[in-house]
């Protein structure tokens, strides 16, 4: 009885979370009538794809899918890049003052992003990045909650290991490319997952920094929809359901990979 409980419980909470997700999939494909119909309909009645060919057809959705394709994938490349790098030299390589200064980056950890991003904005206008998808990349560049969770991580590989290589001759590039980066991706791949989906769901930051609407990633697309078509809920919600598609299928690809990562990390930590 217990173990019926639980399970109708989790049932019930799982539907109240999905429950929106659901009806947002729903009202996309309801003609505007429809949409904005009182009562709120749970299904359409006459479903259509309307909302999407005018998406795709007038609305340049293309051109926004691409954007947020394209800085997304910049920044997870990136990300990946340094704060793996600087994960794993925080956790295997010794060099002077490596303990202090790790410990002064968890403090810069308290401190709101929103702070940051006035003095991070003059900077990318003295170098001439504003409106530009650098400009939207370079706070993915390097993390530290990245550099932490790579570091936790990377503290668990053997040093015998690691001495054992150089012993043999292996370089230190040697050894991070053929060593510690196949024994790295469980984290790797979780850390992409979070640097991809805290990019693509980006607004505050591409909304400082774009002033373009042709370079705009798809939540200022959303946004510039929803002012225009306020009255429009199908056509809001088609735009929406395009916007988390991507990455609700990309998070069920990578989600045996990503769910192993952070429980090897927090093991390991």
């Amino acid at each position: 009885m217990q173990k019926i409980w639980v399970t109708g419980l989790l049932i019930a909470a799982s539907l109240v979370a999905i429950f929106p997700l659901l009806w947002m999939v729903s009202m996309s494909f309801m003609p505007e009538a429809e949409a904005d119909a009182f009562p709120a309909r749970l299904f359409p009645q006459h479903p259509t794809l309307a909302n999407y060919a005018d998406l795709f057809a007038h609305q340049r959705m293309g051109r926004f899918l691409v954007n947020s394709l394209l800085v997304a994938s910049l920044a997870t490349v990136l990300s990946l890049a340094f704060n793996v790098a600087a994960g794993y030299a925080f956790a295997k390589l010794h060099f002077r003052g490596r303990e202090k200064l790790f410990q002064f980056l968890l403090a810069l950890v308290v401190i709101p992003a929103q702070l940051t991003m006035l003095p991070l904005f003059f900077q990318l206008k003295m170098l001439g990045l504003l409106n530009s998808y650098a400009g939207v990349v370079v706070p993915f560049m390097a993390s530290l909650f990245g550099i932490f969770l790579v570091r936790q991580y990377a503290l668990g590989l053997p040093d015998e290991m690691l001495q054992a290589a150089r012993v043999d001759g292996a370089s230190e590039w040697m050894i991070f490319r053929r060593i510690v980066l196949p024994n790295l991706s469980p984290i790797i791949v979780t850390l992409g997952v979070f640097t991809f989906l805290a990019a693509w769901n980006d607004f505050l930051w591409p909304l400082i920094v774009l002033s373009d609407d042709h370079t705009y990633t798809l939540p200022l697309a959303i946004a510039a929809l929803s002012q225009e078509h306020i009255q429009d809920s199908g056509m809001v919600m088609a735009c929406a359901t395009v916007t988390i598609a991507p990455v609700i299928l990309l998070f069920l690809a990578l989600q045996r990979h990503y769910v192993r990562g952070l429980l090897a990390g927090s093991v390991k930590g």
